[in-house]
């Protein structure tokens, strides 16, 4: 299985998904996008001009996609921690995901409170995460959602949890992934 929490930049949803792993009852990997994005070499990324960098940081969001994926493929549980920011993200994860257990989790939090986190961590625009909302938010369907401005990130780990525990029959990647096939024209 994979809980897959998207949202802003600073809404909380390592946090979560590090109580996620305090609270579940079995063994589960958390994959970060941050993380992954870390393991390249940041020097020769910050040299690089506009559509080289564009370029390496598709890749290595397309790569993050994948190593998800194989890690479920492989019988792991994993927790997700993503930004969603543009549609390709998306589309790329429902097919590189199709075929697995996945509970998409909207992380949700309120943009004066985005912005002093960002403030408080030091290491982002203040700004940049409420910027966001809109566009990491756009596909409107979610399994489960939380609040990180109103609920504490162990609140929302219980709160997943319980969810997680219910199981329900359709999930938010299958009625997406329906969506996207609809308005193929290559599928039709």
């Amino acid at each position: 299985m994979i809980i897959f929490l998207n949202g802003t930049s600073s809404s909380g949803k390592s946090s979560i998904a590090a109580e996620l792993l305090k609270v579940l009852d079995t063994p589960w990997f958390h994959l970060g996008v941050d993380a992954f994005g870390a393991m390249r070499a940041v020097e020769r990324t910050l040299e690089l001009d506009g559509p080289e960098l564009a370029a390496v940081l598709r890749r290595t969001r397309a790569g993050f996609h994948r190593a998800v994926a194989g890690m479920a493929r492989a019988g792991n549980d994993v927790v997700v921690d993503h930004v969603l920011s543009e549609p390709w993200r998306l589309q790329d994860c429902l097919e590189v995901m199709d075929g697995l257990d996945v509970v998409f989790v909207g992380v949700h939090c309120p943009p004066e409170e985005l912005e002093r986190r960002e403030r408080a961590r030091g290491d982002r625009t203040p700004g940049a995460a409420a910027k966001q909302l809109q566009s990491v938010h756009q596909h409107g369907v979610y399994d489960f959602e939380v609040d990180t401005g109103t609920s504490s990130p162990h609140e929302c780990a219980q709160a997943i949890k319980q969810f997680v525990n219910r199981a329900p029959a359709t999930r938010a990647f299958d009625e997406l992934r329906g969506r996207a096939r609809r308005h193929d024209p290559s599928t039709t």
